[in-house]
């Protein structure tokens, strides 16, 4: 959890083969997993969020190299601590015209 914004970008760019300029959000965890960095550019600079657990740890994927997209709830459950899969999840629901 060194890396700062230069750093992840780079990371992001090189190791994983993705555009750190795309619409997008990444996230890194720290090694106990209790933290996290978010790298999100936002058209005229990056954003660097950081949290940090005070109890507990963020139920992340076990290997280094898992890279995937989550939708924004499971972007949501990863912030709260929760696992990104979770099994009872109630599905989103949308209008339906009268």
């Amino acid at each position: 959890m060194r890396k700062q914004i230069d750093g992840l970008a780079t990371l992001v760019q090189q190791q994983f083969k993705l555009d750190p300029f795309a619409q997008a959000i990444f996230i890194f965890c720290g090694r106990k997993r209790d933290r996290i960095k978010v790298l999100h550019w936002e058209g005229d600079g990056f954003l660097l969020m950081y949290k940090r657990l005070e109890g507990g740890s963020f139920q992340w994927p076990r290997s280094e190299e898992d890279v995937r997209e989550l939708t924004i709830q499971q972007y949501r459950w990863l912030l709260e601590g929760l696992s990104v899969e979770q099994k009872t999840a109630i599905p989103t629901v949308t209008a339906r015209q009268l």
